[in-house]
């Protein structure tokens, strides 16, 4: 199979299999289990249809370029200025929510308690602060590794926990049937991966619809899957982060996706400072990891928003806004673009 293809599969599934996937189970938890499996098909379906949307606006259009730079070339400085306010809710929601939830799962695996998550989240940021200086080759190498572990973890918790499965925990409604749309909507997302995937692609740009297609099927696949063991096995007894509920070695699986998702979160929006707003690499790296460091000092001091509802409230507002702009752009693209995609 060709190198790129898998190359950009893996960035653009690391980047939607990061946090949200572990906080779907608590949400669907809330609703029940068939009311959030018709929401997270519903939400995948759209999904797939505005990254397809977006795919045709990077491959009509010359040049590196983040969301805010397609939204200026397209929808002029308004545009690009909404397109920058979701993607600060979108990106340094996800990466406030993933220096959270890192902290507490390593610290778990680690100690048996989340006595530690404060020091494991400074030191997972320092970690990806470092990695994602260094860029697109080493996401590219790290990515299709953590692709692999994540892919080996998931297949067994489905064979050890399977059994474990109690239908009563499947069939029952809960008494919150929006619970889940946030969070499964900030899961799905990733559309600031898309401007990588295309610079992976360089050459081979006939796989982009390949890539966009089968990396949201395999990723509503496993969050099903994930979710069924999880809910099937605790019902409305599901952690706000899941693997914490599967014990201490299972909790490496949100490890390894909150630690490739952080990787491709950080470097996107790296890109769209260094590209976009013409900041140079240096600063538009300082930017992109310094702002996720001073949220989660403030938010540990004060002790505000939990893991859930950074997700929920990321999902909702960047979601909804980067899915109306894209359209918009998608519109003018077909029409003013400079390339034949």
């Amino acid at each position: 199979m060709n190198s790129k293809f898998i190359s950009a599969l893996a960035v653009l599934i690391g980047t939607m299999i990061g946090a949200g996937f572990l906080g779907i189970p608590y949400v669907v938890s809330k609703s029940g289990f068939m009311p959030g499996m018709i929401y997270l098909i519903l939400i995948a379906a759209f999904i797939l249809i505005i990254k397809l949307y977006l795919g045709e606006v990077s491959l009509r259009t010359k040049g590196n370029h983040q969301l805010t730079g397609y939204a200026e070339r397209y929808l002029g400085k308004t545009g690009k200025f909404l397109m920058f306010l979701a993607m600060i809710f979108g990106i340094y929601g996800a990466l406030l929510a993933y220096m959270i939830a890192e902290g507490e799962s390593l610290s778990y695996v680690f100690f048996g308690n989340l006595d530690y998550a404060f020091a494991f989240s400074i030191g997972f940021w320092m970690l990806l602060a470092f990695l994602s200086y260094i860029g697109l080759k080493a996401l590219k190498k790290y990515d299709k590794i953590a692709m692999i572990i994540v892919w080996i973890l998931i297949i067994s918790i489905v064979i050890f926990f399977t059994k474990d499965v109690k239908p009563a925990n499947l069939t029952y409604i809960g008494n919150n049937l929006f619970a889940p749309f946030g969070v499964i909507l900030f899961s799905f997302l990733a559309f600031s991966a898309m401007p990588e995937v295309e610079r992976i692609l360089i050459g081979r740009e006939d796989l982009m619809k390949k890539v966009i297609i089968y990396s949201t099927l395999i990723t509503a696949v496993v969050y099903m899957l994930f979710t069924f063991i999880v809910v099937g096995i605790h019902g409305t007894n599901v952690s706000e982060i899941a693997t914490l509920n599967l014990g201490r070695f299972f909790s490496i699986l949100g490890i390894f996706t909150m630690f490739t998702a952080f990787f491709s979160s950080s470097i996107a929006i790296r890109d769209m400072y260094r590209f976009d707003f013409q900041l140079g690499r240096f600063f538009g790296w300082l930017m992109a990891i310094i702002i996720p460091l001073i949220l989660f000092l403030v938010a540990s001091y004060f002790n505000i928003l939990s893991f859930i509802e950074v997700l929920g409230f990321a999902g909702i507002v960047s979601g909804g806004l980067t899915g109306i702009l894209i359209l918009l752009m998608n519109r003018k693209a077909k029409k003013e673009g400079n390339r034949k995609p």
